[in-house]
């Protein structure tokens, strides 16, 4: 079916004529001449001077020209008929913790020490890819909680940010409830059995508005089940300690991501080392995809090249037509004039 996208834009087609009224004439800075024997002229000019032509055979051409060009402007499209897009998955945010300890290299990555973050991205970057039919969005966090990536199908692009993002860019601290609250807020518009939080942080909360199990309560009621991963090696086994001997892995606060993952209807994991985070993701790929409701797409295809085209083309041929009637004349001024003998 041919239907234009934006057909409100011809309500536009008198503005050139409304302009014609409001501003003044134009002055062609050429002096005009009136002469007595106009029809003498045209006779050996061999064409009608265009002051003598009808007002509308004047305007013809342009009004034509600003047609095709309203045209063009208001997408014209050739629309099939719906078709239905199947949906099914869940609707799964990661929350990712990006503060200051999550800086803290005592993860071993292809045996290399490597910070908590670079394992979260190397191996979440793989997991996040392979949620095929599930719409997948980032949240980091730390002082505050900022929603870096919208539930989308672009998992590449997901997984992109995810690598991207960089310690301390929400803050040094670490708020729990915040990210699980902006989860909340995401995930309560969408089908009720499909909503999945996967939190991944390495320490207590310690900053934000909103307290964790707050949160977990209200994700509860919103039917939003969180999946919290602890991340850190135990203290005894971390390689090196922070500054004045302090280790960070002590800061993880297991009771409350248990009690978070027992209010919400989910589980928690804790993620000692890389093959710990793998067997997690392993455990998440068992949650079984919930039928939704598809989506109905009309493909459309576009056809504004085609006015655009032929605008372009009789603008070109109105210039050509113009700059040869210059031409002739021209030539015609310089043609040497026959003068009579006289006897």
């Amino acid at each position: 079916m041919f239907e234009f996208a934006w057909p409100w834009l011809f309500l536009l087609a008198p503005l050139p004529w409304l302009l014609r009224l409001v501003l003044p004439a134009a002055d062609s800075g050429e002096a005009a001449l009136k002469v007595g024997f106009l029809d003498e002229l045209e006779a050996l000019a061999g064409r009608r001077a265009r002051a003598r032509l009808p007002a509308w055979r004047q305007q013809a051409p342009f009004a034509l020209l600003w047609l095709l060009l309203l045209g063009a402007a208001a997408r014209p499209e050739w629309v099939g008929e719906p078709l239905p897009l199947p949906a099914s998955g869940r609707d799964l945010l990661l929350a990712v913790d990006v503060s200051g300890s999550m800086d803290y290299a005592d993860m071993r990555w292809e045996d290399q020490e490597v910070s908590r973050l670079t394992l979260v991205k190397q191996l979440l970057g793989d997991f996040i890819e392979g949620r095929r039919g599930d719409r997948v969005g980032l949240i980091l966090f730390g002082s505050q909680a900022y929603l870096h990536a919208p539930l989308t199908f672009d998992r590449r692009t997901v997984r992109i940010w995810l690598e991207e993002a960089v310690i301390g860019i929400a803050g040094k601290n670490t708020a729990i409830g915040d990210a699980i609250g902006l989860a909340v807020k995401r995930l309560r518009q969408r089908p009720a059995d499909s909503r999945v939080l996967v939190l991944i942080t390495d320490g207590a909360n310690t900053g934000g508005e909103i307290e964790p199990m707050t949160a977990a309560r209200l994700a509860a009621e919103e039917g939003v089940r969180i999946y919290p991963i602890g991340i850190g090696a135990d203290p005894q086994q971390g390689g090196v300690l922070g500054l004045f001997g302090f280790n960070p892995g002590l800061d993880l606060d297991e009771p409350t991501l248990h009690a978070i993952a027992e209010v919400s209807g989910g589980e928690y994991f804790r993620a000692r080392s890389a093959d710990d985070l793998r067997r997690i993701e392993a455990s998440l790929d068992r949650l079984e995809p919930v039928s939704q409701q598809p989506t109905l797409a009309r493909p459309a295809l576009a056809l504004y090249p085609w006015p655009l085209g032929a605008a372009l083309l009789f603008s070109l041929a109105l210039v050509i037509g113009e700059q040869g009637a210059a031409l002739g004349r021209r030539l015609q001024s310089l043609t040497p004039r026959r003068w009579r003998k006289q006897p």
